[in-house]
């Protein structure tokens, strides 16, 4: 179907954060969608490090100014948009003083994990939907990628589910080789919650590590790619227990049209 709408939600994007492998997937992969003529939106995060100037990132008022609370504090939303012309692409990012003014995007400039990553986390994810809400655009296929993405598959399958908007998209999740060897804050199931979420949907968050958000994500999500080709056999092993639909490994010259067939075998 041409006109499938696919949101892809990225912790990182090449060119306003360094080249990685997820940061190059998500530059280009919605490139070669949206050239097979389905309708694309784009979200990553505003990490302070980013040249505003230089990629002429700029504020959107109108989907600005909502307030997000997490953890009994209010956290203003800030929504900005560049694009990249080359690509005829526009990205969205999610902003906020609280949590992304800092220079760094995950550890600080002695590479320490940021305790307040639960939170960042939470309030992009959040940010993400409640803007699509005001966009009022319905996406088909929800592809996320990486760890920072992770509470989407949860908050769209139980606390955004009977939203119109999302009552018929599919969630993708992609797993890369980027686990962190910290453990997020104790509390993080308790500052997620969200009307529609019940307990057992975050039990597995006891320990909040890389691995139990990981596999949280693919419980709540309708489709899998493995988006690196050495991923730790431990959530290989999981995410193939689940027995649903999943995409191995594909490398960049055959990515496009291979992603492509696998959402709609989804919709």
């Amino acid at each position: 179907m041409s006109n499938t709408k696919v949101l892809f939600i990225s912790q990182e994007i090449t060119p306003y954060l360094p080249e990685s492998e997820i940061a190059n997937v998500c530059r280009y992969l919605p490139q070669g969608i949206q050239e097979l003529g389905k309708e694309i939106r784009t979200f990553m995060p505003r990490f302070g490090k980013i040249n505003e100037r230089r990629h002429q990132l700029h504020e959107v008022i109108r989907l600005s100014g909502m307030n997000l609370i997490i953890n009994d504090t209010d956290h203003p939303l800030i929504i900005k948009v560049a694009s990249l012309q080359q690509a005829r692409m526009q990205v969205y990012f999610i902003d906020n003083e609280d949590y992304f003014t800092r220079k760094q995007a995950f550890t600080d400039e002695n590479k320490e994990f940021y305790n307040d990553n639960d939170e960042r986390m939470i309030f992009f994810a959040r940010g993400v939907l409640e803007t699509i809400k005001k966009l009022r655009w319905a996406p088909d296929v929800v592809h996320c990628h990486g760890w920072f993405t992770s509470l989407i598959p949860l908050y769209l399958k139980k606390a955004f589910n009977e939203d119109p908007l999302f009552q018929e998209s599919k969630i993708v999740y992609s797993l890369y080789n980027n686990n962190f060897k910290n453990i997020l804050d104790k509390k993080f199931k308790q500052k997620l919650m969200l009307p529609g979420i019940k307990k057992n949907d975050v039990e597995m968050l006891e320990t909040p590590d890389f691995f139990n958000i990981s596999k949280m994500a693919l419980n709540q999500s309708d489709g899998i790619i493995f988006g690196s080709d050495n991923l730790p056999q431990e959530i290989i092993d999981y995410a193939k227990s689940l027995k649903k639909p999943l995409l191995e490994f594909k490398p960049a010259e055959t990515m496009v049209n291979e992603y492509a067939n696998f959402y709609e075998t989804l919709i």
